[in-house]
């Protein structure tokens, strides 16, 4: 399934549709040390669409990641993953989370690694069934004719692509994936982008992180955020049409530039206990 153009298809009409959203955050908050991380974040995540989670370098979103799969400390307020609270042990099998670094082994081969990996996620399974989970998600991404080679040889856009299969195996309910594009040629990333579309139409839910703005117009729906707080919360057509900008790209630079000054108009007493809270929460 190629997709032509940039515009995502519309969920709405899929048959997977589903009322109760994959991801419900309300006053989710993280600190580390001193710092807040993430301040105060209400959102949901609806099922079966792709969601982007866009920002520059630094500004939380690989924190909301992983608060998300269950890893990340000193997180508090409600999230709610698949109706389940986040890093509930019920949710492993339902879950698929790619982090930035590949996580394989580089001296077992691909199809080692997937084997391992298969093994873990369902050891009541037959053999023969992990067998062909691996042989699906090989051909997903695209590694089939490198599937006897050793990871610790492979570039690095195919070790990422390793641990998307490795995502896969078990057909989750929800992928969150940590910029799964980066490093990866403009090929490559059209082939992924298809097969998160294809994904979605299966009733998938995912969420992607990017800082790539070009890639927010391949969402259905898009988280936008900045300093550890959600500026924008909608669809790219309704965030062009809200700020008046030809791309999402100028439409993040316009909130941004509108949250700047909007902080500049607050009393004085305001910005400071802003910023007092930043440093010691």
């Amino acid at each position: 399934m190629m997709i032509n153009s940039a515009r995502p298809p519309d969920p709405t009409s899929a048959p997977h549709a589903h009322p109760a959203p994959a991801l419900r955050a309300d006053a989710l908050t993280v600190t580390r040390g001193p710092r807040t991380v993430l301040r105060d974040l209400r959102f949901t995540v609806p099922r079966g669409q792709i969601t982007g989670l866009l920002g520059p370098s630094g500004c939380g979103k690989s924190t909301l990641m992983r608060s998300i799969v269950g890893t990340q400390a000193k997180v508090t307020g409600t999230l709610d993953v698949l109706g389940r609270p986040a890093g509930d042990p019920a949710l492993r099998t339902r879950v698929g989370y790619v982090t930035q670094a590949p996580s394989v082994y580089d001296d077992l081969s691909v199809r080692q690694n997937l084997d391992y990996f298969a093994a873990v996620l369902s050891p009541t399974s037959p053999a023969a069934a992990r067998r062909a989970d691996v042989d699906r998600v090989l051909a997903e991404v695209d590694l089939t004719t490198h599937a006897d080679a050793l990871a610790g040889n492979l570039s690095g856009g195919q070790r990422n692509r390793v641990s998307l299969a490795v995502a896969l195996l078990g057909t989750p309910e929800l992928l969150v994936l940590d910029e799964p594009t980066v490093g990866l040629d403009p090929v490559l990333r059209r082939d992924l982008w298809t097969l998160f579309h294809r994904l979605a139409a299966r009733g998938a839910t995912l969420l992607i992180s990017s800082h790539v703005m070009d890639e927010a117009e391949r969402c259905h729906r898009l988280l936008l955020m900045r300093e550890g707080e959600i500026l924008a919360d909608d669809t790219p057509d309704a965030l062009r049409e809200r700020t008046g900008a030809d791309t999402v790209e100028e439409a993040f630079l316009h909130l941004v530039d509108e949250a700047a000054a909007a902080a500049e108009h607050r009393p004085p007493t305001q910005r400071t206990e802003g910023a007092k809270e930043t440093t010691t929460r």
